[in-house]
């Protein structure tokens, strides 16, 4: 099994770019079945999420062309499948997304519950309820569901909980459905606006994505037709993450490739704790101060602070003066790191699951640690890099599925990690 190995305590300068989205790469993958024809995906990052997602579509018979690295062309014409493959969906949280596309479509789906990580399988009673209210049958057992629906009617549906993923999937499903949706309650995370833009482009009837508040005329059927290429936005949390790296051992950081209206929040709260900032419309340049002052925070739905930061930022955390309280109110789970971090020479107290109490700066010792999911899996390579002496980071694949080579990138800018193995 591959791992990181790293020797801390070095300084970091240069330009380190920001890959493609994630979170925006795999919706806009999971869309494929809205298009009669081909569509192409630009600025993919080249991570193990994005080929699950292709895999996965092209288990139920769409035709996927590599473009170069970063490029994907993809031919729904022969999609065939109502059925999402249990393999590859258990080990794809966002695989869900999947079957609005899907059941709008082939007026069937059959899915097995999502997995990922360790935060847990994904709740799917939000897809479920949607569903229902646009009018399929659904039915639900212990290994998955299935949905049918010989078309899909405009519904009125209040989200119970916020989701991204629910909104998304239910926006895709409705576009094609006949009559009007309203989705009330929505995430508005900037990859559901800028997706709602592109289908858009493509012949669907989307208003107020972004906003809480979505209205969906459906085309009664009818296909969307694809007049240009998707471009996946900058990674947000990619970005953010580097901002922490650099608050911490930057010497003149530019984080290029990136948009800094969509990380308001983490930029508020460095500035605040003495972090110097400069930013462009699409870079961003960070030193380390001489002290960081400690500072709580809470996660949020956006604009607030992103779940996918908290992990990056306690680890800031440890570094800083005085006392911060971080509470994780978006998923259970996320706090499943900080026993490591407290073996690497942290102080950090929990609460309770979703509470903890940090108290910096704390000098922290390089160690063996095991990442545990890849948001954490990147906090553990952030806590190596201001250790002292030599880590290991093992189970890098989970680094993997969400951040492209990222040792290439950190390595370009002075940190000393390589791959082993």
């Amino acid at each position: 099994m591959a791992e990181f190995h790293i020797t801390g305590k070095t300084a970091l300068t240069g330009e380190i770019p920001v890959r493609g989205a994630k979170n925006s790469a795999l919706k806009a993958i999971a869309s494929i079945p809205l298009f009669s024809g081909p569509l192409r995906i630009k600025n993919l990052p080249a991570i193990e999420d994005v080929m699950r997602m292709t895999d996965l579509l092209k288990d139920i018979g769409a035709k996927v062309e590599m473009k170069g690295e970063r490029e994907l062309l993809i031919d729904p014409s022969n999609l065939k499948g109502k059925e999402l493959n249990k393999e590859i969906a258990q080990r794809l949280r966002a695989s869900i997304v999947a079957t609005g596309p899907l059941l709008a479509r082939q007026k069937k789906i059959s899915s097995p519950y999502p997995g990922g990580c360790v935060i847990g399988k994904r709740p799917i009673d939000l897809f479920i309820e949607g569903f229902r209210a646009l009018g399929a049958k659904v039915q639900v057992s212990e290994s998955g569901f299935e949905a049918r629906a010989e078309k899909l009617t405009g519904a009125h549906f209040t989200f119970k909980k916020v989701s991204v993923t629910g909104t998304e999937t239910l926006m895709m499903a409705a576009a094609l459905a006949h009559g009007k949706t309203v989705l009330l309650n929505s995430a508005m995370e900037p990859e559901i606006p800028y997706l709602a833009e592109f289908l858009n482009t493509a012949g669907a009837h989307i208003k107020g994505a972004g906003t809480p508040s979505i209205e969906i005329m459906g085309t009664g059927g009818k296909l969307l037709h694809s007049r240009s290429s998707f471009v996946t936005i900058p990674d947000r949390v990619e970005a953010g993450s580097f901002l922490a790296i650099g608050a911490l051992l930057g010497s003149g950081l530019t984080i290029t490739h990136c948009n800094p209206a969509h990380l308001e929040v983490p930029l508020a709260m460095l500035q605040n704790a003495g972090v110097a900032i400069e930013r462009g419309s699409d870079w961003m340049r960070v030193s380390r101060p001489k002290k960081i002052i400690a500072f709580d925070l809470q996660t949020r739905e956006y604009p607030g602070f992103p779940t996918d930061l908290q992990a990056p930022f306690v680890v800031l955390l440890t570094q800083a003066l005085g006392q911060s309280i971080v509470f994780e109110a978006v998923f259970d789970g996320r706090l499943n790191y900080i026993d490591d971090l407290n073996r690497m020479g942290a102080h950090i107290t929990p609460s309770d699951p979703r509470r903890i109490t940090i108290s910096g700066p704390t000098h922290l010792r390089g160690r063996q640690i095991d990442s545990p999911d890849l948001r954490a899996g990147l906090a553990f390579v952030i806590a190596a890099l201001v250790a002292k002496g030599e880590s290991v980071v093992r189970n890098i694949y989970q680094i993997d599925r969400g951040y492209e080579r990222i040792e290439e990138r950190l390595s370009a800018v002075g940190m000393k990690i390589k791959r082993v193995g």
